[in-house]
């Protein structure tokens, strides 16, 4: 966030709450579709009741490409900021020698694993709760950097950036897409009808942390802002490494529960779920791919970049909207409802396509 906001200024910020907004909106549209058909389970489902099976095989798609490169940026999350805590470490396994980031990539994975051999959500939920605390010691631990460590909150910054401003939207979308799995999500909870209230909850909370973050770390670092915000910081100091180790265990509370809807879809298809070696084989399978791609295409601001501006972009907002549009009759009167959609599609699109070829082309000049 805090780089997100260096790279298109402080009015972005602006566009920051709009998109909180717009997400948290259709994410009850979703809502609105699960209600109307209660047999929907997920979010491909909703695609095939309003579009058929196309419908459903594009959202699939989608939707479990979305998931797997946020799983990757996960990977690329621990070897960046472990790399920061142990520099020029390597790994000797046989003859095989792994050097630094890309060992800990690999070392990360394998402590993650055992959590993605959890079927429950449930039991997903008290694991990911850790991720809600990293996040408010790690705004403690900056806060500190800036106040005691006497860095200090002296950068201006710009007030916009035309040139970062694609970037800096596609890693908003980012932030808030968690669309794919609202609709699992809400057919795990006990009772249905208290959706729109987490909803709100997790949208004004998540807005809370990123804003705080957003805001600090471009007041101490402004234009030298690197991807994360831990790569940053004084590497001697106390704060830096409880904050780089709390970043740390923000993977092991998410990734399970972002690779759960791939595997479990890969489960069912094939009637699986029931045999616990074949759904170890499976995640383990999704976890080495991840691997594999964390370790040949390591650029964490950039990847995170295209995932928001052509996946969760898509997802978030154009699909949700198309799908409620197709699924109720009524929201396709004219009035102020469906002007809203009609807003939210064409800047969906415009900022997709943008972001899309921005950070394709930085992923291409750095390779």
């Amino acid at each position: 966030m805090p780089y997100a906001i260096s790279q298109g200024g402080w009015l972005s910020f602006v566009l920051f709450l709009v998109f909180a907004m717009i997400s948290w909106y259709t994410g009850l549209l979703l809502q609105r579709c699960m209600t109307k058909h209660p047999l929907i389970k997920s979010y491909p489902d909703i695609g095939e009741v309003a579009f058929g099976y196309k419908g459903r095989l594009v959202i699939a798609t989608f939707m479990y490409a979305e998931l797997f490169l946020i799983a990757v940026e996960l990977l690329i999350l621990e070897g960046d900021n472990l790399e920061k805590l142990f520099p020029n470490m390597n790994f000797k396994i046989g003859d095989l020698r792994i050097m630094g980031k890309n060992g800990f990539v690999v070392l990360a994975a394998l402590v993650i694993l055992p959590t993605t051999w959890l079927r429950s959500l449930g039991a997903l939920a008290y694991v990911s709760l850790g991720g809600v605390v990293v996040s408010i010691v790690l705004i403690g631990c900056v806060v500190w950097v800036g106040e005691v460590d006497g860095v200090g909150f002296h950068e201006r910054g710009q007030l916009l950036n035309w040139e970062g401003l694609p970037t800096a939207l596609s890693i908003f979308a980012f932030c808030y897409g968690a669309h794919s799995m609202m609709p699992t999500l809400i057919n795990s909870m006990n009772d249905r009808n208290q959706f729109s209230k987490v909803l709100i909850v997790c949208f004004v909370s998540s807005t809370i942390i990123y804003g705080t973050i957003a805001i600090l770390g471009y007041k101490i670092f402004g234009h030298y802002l690197m991807s994360q915000i831990t790569l940053n910081l004084p590497s001697k100091k106390i704060s830096t490494k409880i904050a780089i180790y709390t970043t740390i265990l923000n993977p092991f509370t998410k990734y399970a529960v972002v690779i759960t809807p791939i595997a479990n879809a890969i489960e069912d298809k094939w009637l699986l779920c029931k045999r616990k070696f074949v759904v170890i084989l499976i995640r383990t399978t999704i976890m080495v791919s991840t691997v594999l791609v964390a370790i040949f295409i390591p650029f964490f601001g950039y990847i995170m970049a295209f995932v928001g501006a052509s996946f969760v972009l898509t997802l978030s907002l154009l699909f949700p909207c198309t799908c409620y549009l197709k699924m109720n009759k009524a929201a396709r009167k004219f009035g102020f409802e469906l002007i809203i959609i009609i807003v939210i599609l064409v800047i969906g699109t415009l900022i997709g396509i943008m972001g899309t070829y921005v950070s394709l082309r930085h992923i291409v000049n750095h390779l």
